[in-house]
């Protein structure tokens, strides 16, 4: 997919929109069970929540994965995109036990974080299997809001109270066949993503009869050029040789298993957005475009810096732009930008827009959300819809409401 296609996307479907390369989702899934061929048993579950388009489902089942949900509503998804159960994990934090319960009674592994759950849920369900999420108190992750396996986070059980998941397995009979972690997103220094999986490894034999120990995922992708990324193979090579010892030790095979999101779409997405006006003050050159927060929120929620092209004039030469979007409050995409010499009416196209970036997306302002397109094959094919004005009322329900006069005259 090139410039050229991208712009030819942009006229036929209209912008804002985001695209979608099904080709870099293929290349990626392939380098990350590539990294772990020496796995005897290796499951990639995928995280529905970075990007849930049905067809994007339809595409990462085709390769091999199973899901990774975090409510019955992606649950449902996956199902309707053709995944069995058993292919899907349920890792839910704060929801009522009779969503878990439900999503049990689906066939879908859970997978339980906190103490008080777990019991219920054993006293209730002793014949389910359960994996059991713990939280390791290891700081890792790109920003705060995306760490969560530290000690105060609101994630996982502390490995402190193993003892307690110990009595409460015992005094309920229940069966856990999995141990779980995930510390946080845009890991880098691997050291401490295997200094965590050592704490998982040590948890794991307190568990005869686990199926699977699941290290999460939070693997870190470039954003610009240059810019550093997970060495997921040199990763792979030295948690293979890990895991391979501790199943050896535990007496028996058993599957490693991952939840990448980010990892496998971030780099496929692309966000096209068109320039409505080039606004010039005292000191700054400002770029506005026809989007805003209530598409894109990475930049303005992580501080996220997606690496923004003029697709449109490609070779121009560069000058320094802050990007802006449309919203009634500050919306800003990037502070000056070196960007080729941009015009109104010009298309850019902002990177890594595939995970995180349409799922998070809103009808702020009462504007619609975009649509999106899949570059498959050569073609693009619309995958969801721009909205429209029926879409922002479809679920409002208007009430006869008096007007000041018929109330006067009541009175």
């Amino acid at each position: 997919m090139n410039q050229k296609d991208l712009l030819k996307i942009a006229a036929d479907f209209g912008s804002p929109v985001y695209v979608y390369d099904s080709q870099v989702i293929e290349n990626q899934y392939k380098r990350l069970t590539g990294a772990f061929k020496k796995i005897k048993q290796l499951k990639i579950h995928y995280a529905v929540k970075a990007l849930s388009n049905i067809s994007i489902l339809k595409l990462i089942k085709n390769q091999g994965a199973g899901l990774d949900t975090v409510s019955i509503q992606e649950v449902q998804l996956g199902l309707a995109a053709g995944f069995k159960p058993e292919d899907i994990i349920f890792t839910p934090n704060g929801v009522a036990l009779e969503e878990i319960e439900s999503v049990a009674k689906m066939g879908i592994q859970i997978n339980i974080d906190s103490l008080t759950f777990l019991e219920a849920f054993g006293t209730r369900n002793k014949n389910i299997p359960v994996c059991i999420r713990i939280n390791p108190h290891v700081m890792a992750g790109g920003n705060s809001n995306i760490s969560v396996g530290h000690i105060d986070s609101k994630f996982g059980i502390s490995i402190h109270q193993i003892p307690h998941i110990l009595r409460i397995v015992k005094n309920t009979g229940m069966k856990i066949n999995g141990i779980h972690m995930h510390t946080g997103s845009d890991i880098l220094d691997i050291d401490v993503f295997l200094y965590a999986s050592e704490i998982l490894f040590e948890t794991a034999k307190n568990f005869d009869n686990l199926e699977f120990i699941d290290f999460g995922s939070g693997f870190k992708v470039p954003y610009k050029e240059g810019d550093i990324e997970t060495n997921i193979e040199e990763f792979g090579e030295k948690l293979t040789e890990r895991f391979n010892t501790f199943c050896k030790n535990y007496g028996r095979e058993i599957t490693l298993s991952f939840e990448p999101g980010k990892f496998l779409v971030s780099e496929a997405g692309q966000f096209l957005v068109k320039v409505n006006s080039i606004k010039q003050t005292t000191s700054t050159v400002f770029a506005q475009v026809d989007s805003g927060f209530n598409h894109l929120i990475r930049p303005m929620l992580y501080g996220a810096q997606h690496e923004i092209l003029n697709i449109s004039n490609p070779e121009g030469n560069e000058r320094f732009y802050t990007v802006v979007g449309y919203i009634c409050e500050t919306d800003t995409f990037a502070n000056n930008r070196r960007i080729s010499e941009i015009k109104e009416g010009d298309i850019l196209s902002f990177k890594n827009a595939g995970a995180y970036c349409f799922s998070m997306a809103s009808n702020y302002n009462s504007r619609y959300r975009p649509a999106e397109v899949l570059w498959m094959d050569g073609k693009a094919h619309l995958i969801r819809k721009r909205e429209t004005f029926e879409d922002i009322t479809r679920n409002q329900i208007e009430v006869n409401i008096p007007s000041k006069k018929v109330l006067a005259e009541a009175i």
